[in-house]
């Protein structure tokens, strides 16, 4: 069973960047056939899809609304992935969670993903 674990968040002023990585272990677990995606939640709010990627292949999908400030890459030599966060605003502001499912196809509802990290704060503010 893959474990989760998120990094790099934190607070950056609106218009910055940052970069989250979230590592799968135990080291050298094959991720090969899962997808792995990321969300966020704020409080109060339901937890939304970001962006996805599948393992094998490395097809990605982002949210439509965050297209052009967000990317999702992966690397398969540190059984890690990415999120790349551009242009970043206030409403950026949640907690962001890396998810994993097996499977062929990057699906946005949360609760078709079995595996969850505990999520890494990222707050956009001036």
């Amino acid at each position: 069973q893959v474990q989760l674990l998120e990094s790099g968040g934190g607070s950056v002023q609106p218009g910055g960047s940052l970069r989250l990585s979230c590592v799968g272990s135990p080291s050298g677990y094959t991720l090969s056939g899962y997808i792995l995606a990321w969300f966020r939640q704020d409080p109060g709010k339901e937890r939304e899809f970001v962006a996805g990627i599948r393992w094998t292949g490395g097809t990605t999908t982002v949210a439509d609304s965050l297209k052009g400030r967000f990317t999702i890459s992966r690397d398969s030599a540190e059984n890690t992935i990415y999120l790349q966060m551009n242009t970043l605003n206030p409403e950026d502001t949640a907690l962001y969670y890396c998810a994993a499912k097996r499977g062929v196809e990057i699906l946005t509802k949360p609760s078709l993903y079995s595996n969850w990290g505990p999520g890494t704060q990222v707050t956009v503010s001036s």
